[in-house]
């Protein structure tokens, strides 16, 4: 290859656009073959009370790789078992209660015919999914999926392109397709996700992030005015919640308040909590979506809320920054 060889940019492109052509025409041609053994093949994983497990070699085992990881997420136990591997002990991760999930795109692939015998003893259907229907793994599998392109998107029609990008789709119908016969929602989702953002979104409760105890700032209505910003002032939140004996929130006081005071000019000595603070303010209970909270605070454009239980008892305050800091917001 000449090193100092420099394409033209258009034909940079050009190359570029042709093999995404030929990946978009190897996609076009899959849908039809989407027929009785795919819904087959999906009754199989269903019915599955153990994991899915998929592997292949080389390039199909790169994709061998990312599919398990989308079934998994997705509702479908499943993981990837390296085909090479497999023949030196790794084939003891299949049980009785799996499937196996063979990828070969020449469905020849001798690492991965190796498992048929196993397979077969052992009872676990084979899904076989290869770009050959009469090859030797395609024959042994209990269902077979055809992923045969008419030609790669490589110029030399050698280097695996669109045969593996048509497999990676197969692999994502799959899973999509399981997806929506498990009824599965958002929130499963979310719990397969717990460190993702729909996860903090969905799985994350006001009273996993809100401050408690005595880092809740309150004082009672009678607190003359020094004392309530002494007691804001402690507690860093930019506001206090002014409460009864019983915690039954009666009101707010903020920072936004205080300005305003001073603007005014008014005697802070002469105030007390109950003349200054704003009555029924905005609560959220405790077992409330922090992203509920979140979407509170930005409705009505304040930066604090105070927290209750279900009897209305203030048992918490929660702020922007402390959603900041969880990643809610």
């Amino acid at each position: 290859m000449n090193a100092q060889l420099k394409p033209d940019p258009d034909s940079l492109i050009a190359a570029g656009r042709r093999a995404i052509e030929i990946e978009g025409r190897a996609l076009a041609a899959l849908l039809p073959r989407l027929d009785a053994s795919f819904a087959r093949a999906c009754e199989v994983c269903l019915q599955c009370k153990g994991r899915v497990i998929v592997t292949g070699m080389g390039k199909s085992g790169h994709i061998a790789g990312k599919i398990p990881a989308t079934l998994a997420s997705t509702g479908t136990p499943s993981f990837f078992m390296h085909a090479a591997e497999a023949s030196h002990g790794d084939i003891g991760m299949i049980t009785r209660e799996d499937v196996l999930l063979a990828l070969s795109n020449s469905g020849e692939t001798a690492e991965v015919l190796m498992l048929i015998p196993h397979a077969s003893r052992l009872g676990v259907p084979l899904i076989s999914v290869t770009g050959n229907p009469k090859s030797s793994l395609a024959r042994a599998a209990s269902v077979h999926l055809d992923v045969s392109v008419e030609e790669e998107a490589c110029p030399l029609n050698l280097a695996p392109t669109a045969s593996t990008t048509v497999t990676l789709a197969l692999g994502d119908a799959l899973a999509v397709a399981l997806l929506e016969a498990r009824g599965f929602t958002p929130q499963d989702f979310a719990r397969s996700h717990p460190g993702g953002a729909l996860g903090r979104k969905l799985l994350m409760h006001v009273r996993d992030l809100m401050r408690q105890g005595d880092d809740v700032p309150v004082v009672g209505p009678e607190t003359m005015l020094v004392e309530v910003m002494r007691e804001m002032t402690r507690k860093g939140l930019g506001a206090t919640a002014v409460a009864d004996a019983e915690r039954r929130v009666l009101g707010i006081f903020t920072d936004g308040d205080l300005r305003r005071l001073v603007e005014k000019g008014e005697d802070l000595r002469a105030l007390t909590a109950r003349e200054v603070m704003h009555a029924r303010p905005k609560l959220v209970r405790e077992d409330a979506l922090a992203v509920e909270a979140a979407d509170m605070m930005e409705a009505h454009r304040i930066t604090s809320v105070l927290v209750v239980d279900a009897a209305g008892r203030l048992v918490g305050a929660l702020n922007s920054n402390d959603l900041m800091r969880a990643k809610v917001i």
